[in-house]
């Protein structure tokens, strides 16, 4: 009797641990924090690259872990093909492992040159990996467009009322700050050489360091500011978002939620992406002001908005624009639009990063004809903005503006020639799933960190909230509840190193690790 035989060839151990590994790092991130997981993890891979002999083993060690890694932690992007009807929901699966291959090239990257510096100077490895780690990380946020999403960095924020050793990112940037989750984690791959060794105390030190610096308490003076706000959450769910019938209740709900507490308060009244479904700039054909239930007038739209802002108020809500090319419609803006208690708009703001897939369809002529669609109800796709923009909105203060995801990406929210007061991060999160708006939330964090900004976030249905300069969120409404919160715009911080220098900090921070990578070899060789 012949024995059975699989049809393919299985991987061996380490390669499945490795993929493995990979899964586990992602468990640092929010909604489970579980940052021992992610310095054990990255242990694991360090290791492979002290023992693996060739560059091809090198390079897959990275690309293994970074398919388990990626899988696991963009998990919520099979929610968003439950809200599309033209395609089934399992393909949203195939979306995630697609995506996690391609993402994986990027630590695969990291691992090819960490291993290839060090090849012949072992004591240059954990240097010259976290500097590699660095550089695709930075790679990774702008190539084909850039997916900056969960950088290692966010496994350093502690909880809501704490940054943590996140607050380091204003001195390093994101990147940088994943580059020193990199050493952590090879000091405690040490923690257990030395430990193999009979080495206690040095283990011991090696053990310690990473995990005390992980749970320090940090955090910086609370200060309070003068802007009054309004932010509102009104829990509108994505299966009913785009439905017609239900537009005239959606906006008795953000209205209500916005009614002012004090008679005659100035405030700023602050409403999600997606908030309003009405056109409010004319010159359309009246077709498409005809496909809103409540408001086929521009003009009436805009009035009864304006009431929502209160006398010397201002409300900043999402809504779309059409973009015309001659009498026909060519495309549309994701934008942000600011109206004063008259209607009049004050300004708005272009969304400059869009999703792909979700706010267009790239290669639509080939790839609608096979049945495929954006993500995002609608046939037009969106145009990008011109980017980071600050609008002066007066006694409501200088805002700088970041649609949705666009928040993720680090150095590129601010326009660094005209400073914001606050950064206002409008999100439609309803398609994100359980673990994609904590994520999102997380992000948004170390943005205000890394800036020195504040940042209130007003999402469709959570994590709605309002962060300070520090990273603190003081403020928040939990996912699928409607709620406002009221108060004070936090006070700004003085520019950061970061806000001043960008992302070229990040990389000199990746350049003197490898200095320090080259002198601990030439240290060693003497």
């Amino acid at each position: 009797m012949s024995r059975f035989r699989l049809p393919f060839r299985p991987l061996p151990r380490d390669n499945l641990l490795t993929i493995a590994a990979g899964g586990l790092a992602a468990c640092g991130f929010q909604p489970l924090g579980l940052w021992p997981l992610t310095l054990a993890a990255l242990a694991w891979l360090i290791h492979r690259l002290y023992v693996v002999k060739t560059w091809r083993q090198a390079l897959l060690a990275g690309w293994l872990f970074g398919l388990g890694h990626f899988t696991v932690g963009n998990g919520w992007i099979a929610t968003a093909f439950t809200y599309q009807a033209e395609m089934p929901a399992w393909l949203g699966w195939i979306a995630v492992l697609l995506v996690a291959l391609y993402l994986a090239v990027y630590p695969a990257i990291a691992t090819l040159l960490g291993w290839w510096l060090a090849n012949t100077r072992r004591a240059m490895l954990l240097p010259a990996f976290a500097a590699s780690w660095i550089f695709a990380e930075w790679l990774r946020a702008w190539a084909f467009t850039g997916f900056a999403w969960n950088p290692l960095a966010m496994v350093t924020l502690g909880g809501f009322d704490r940054p943590g050793l996140a607050l380091a990112a204003q001195w390093t940037g994101t990147y940088a700050l994943s580059g020193l989750v990199v050493v952590l984690s090879g000091w405690w791959l040490f923690a257990l050489r030395s430990w193999r060794q009979e080495q206690k105390w040095a283990a011991l030190a090696y053990a310690l360091a990473p995990a005390l610096l992980m749970v320090l308490p940090l955090h910086g003076e609370r200060r309070e500011g003068t802007l009054a706000y309004t932010l509102v959450q009104p829990d509108v769910r994505q299966d009913v978002l785009n439905d017609p019938a239900n537009y005239e209740s959606q906006f008795q709900t953000s209205a209500t939620l916005s009614l002012p507490r004090k008679p005659g308060e100035t405030r700023l009244v602050l409403w999600p992406e997606s908030g309003v479904p009405d056109f409010l700039r004319p010159g359309y054909a009246q077709f498409w002001y005809d496909e809103t239930t409540y408001a086929a007038d521009p003009v009436l739209a805009r009035e009864r908005l304006g009431r929502v802002a209160g006398k010397g108020g201002l409300l900043l809500t999402g809504t779309t624009d059409l973009a015309m090319q001659g009498p026909k419609v060519a495309g549309a803006w994701n934008v942000v639009t600011a109206l004063d208690s008259g209607g009049a708009i004050r300004g708005s703001y272009a969304k400059a990063h869009l999703v792909p897939y979700g706010e267009y369809l790239p290669m639509r002529e080939i790839l609608e004809p096979i049945g495929l669609s954006r993500l995002v109800a609608g046939s037009l796709d969106f145009f990008a903005g011109p980017g980071p923009r600050t609008l002066d909105f007066g006694a409501q203060g200088k805002a700088g503006i970041q649609i949705c995801y666009e928040i993720i990406f680090s150095g590129e929210v601010v326009d660094r020639a005209h400073r914001p007061d606050y950064l206002f991060n409008p999100s439609n999160d309803g398609w994100f799933g359980a673990w994609g708006p904590p994520q999102h939330l997380a992000q948004a964090r170390m943005r205000a960190i890394e800036e020195g900004l504040p940042v209130l976030r007003s999402t469709t249905t959570g994590i709605s909230a309002v962060i300070d300069a520090d990273g603190v969120v003081r403020q928040f409404v939990p996912p699928l509840r409607a709620g406002r919160l009221d108060g004070k715009v936090p006070p700004a911080h003085a520019p950061t190193p970061f806000a001043t220098f960008g992302n070229m900090l990040a990389l000199a921070w990746g350049i003197a690790l490898l200095f320090i990578a080259l002198v601990a070899s030439a240290t060693r060789k003497r």
